[in-house]
């Protein structure tokens, strides 16, 4: 399962001007992206997860609600989890306190109710038909708390090494820490990558706290971490 990094770790001194450096790099090539590029590549990405035997086997499962551009679109797969026995959670973050919690969406009425944020992307209200919703508790888990098989994580760059680029916020990473700190289980972290997103080994620098995935997705192929027991 998903790790703490190792290998390709560098000095906090110019860590940050190395990921601004990726990140705008990578801004200009996914800007350029068509429309039609995304849905295809999305839609090939989708396939390749809905094969997996974890995800058949999971019952519970965050899924990003993806950006207007610039990364994988993930409209099919959440389509699919809400049409299956499945739960299916997606990422809010907290304003006031910068903490991001997973929040569920109950169905397709639901989600498409669902009120964009200032990036575009659509947020779940923590109120749903007059009740609070369900939620995974990142620090105290109690019998209200729900628990999490999978979560599909989008990024700005992945690499071989399996490490990823955020856009600078640390929300997964801090989430997943306090998680496990609870002794749950991690959850499979499973990367969602279009091909320009994808770097040559060990060139998205790491520090100590960040998490290294468990799978990374592109439309072409399916990699997997050795530590992983998940295949195609």
């Amino acid at each position: 399962m998903a790790t703490k990094s190792i290998g390709n770790i560098v000095p906090v001194q110019g860590l940050k001007i190395q990921k601004r450096t990726l990140r705008k790099s990578l801004a200009t090539t996914l800007a350029q992206l068509t429309p039609a590029s995304l849905d295809e590549q999305s839609e090939a990405i989708a396939a390749r997860v809905l094969s997996l035997p974890a995800f058949k086997q999971a019952s519970s499962i965050c899924c990003y609600l993806h950006m207007p551009s610039g990364e994988v679109r993930t409209t099919a797969l959440v389509d699919t989890i809400l049409s299956s026995d499945k739960k299916l959670f997606v990422p809010k973050v907290q304003s006031k306190d910068g903490a991001m919690e997973f929040f569920r969406v109950y169905s397709s009425q639901d989600l498409a109710a669902l009120p964009a944020n200032s990036w575009g992307i659509r947020e779940p209200p923590e109120m749903w038909q007059g009740q609070h919703r369900s939620k995974v508790f990142i620090l105290i888990p109690g019998n209200d708390s729900e628990y999490l098989d999978i979560i599909l994580v989008p990024g700005v760059a992945f690499d071989r090494t399996f490490a990823r680029l955020g856009h600078g916020k640390g929300y997964y990473d801090r989430f997943l820490t306090s998680y496990v700190k609870t002794e749950r289980a991690s959850p499979l972290l499973v990367g969602l990558a279009l091909r320009e997103q994808m770097l040559p080994i060990a060139e998205i620098p790491m520090q100590e706290h960040d998490w290294r995935l468990d799978m990374i997705i592109t439309p072409d192929e399916t990699l997997v971490t050795r530590n992983s027991d998940s295949s195609e």
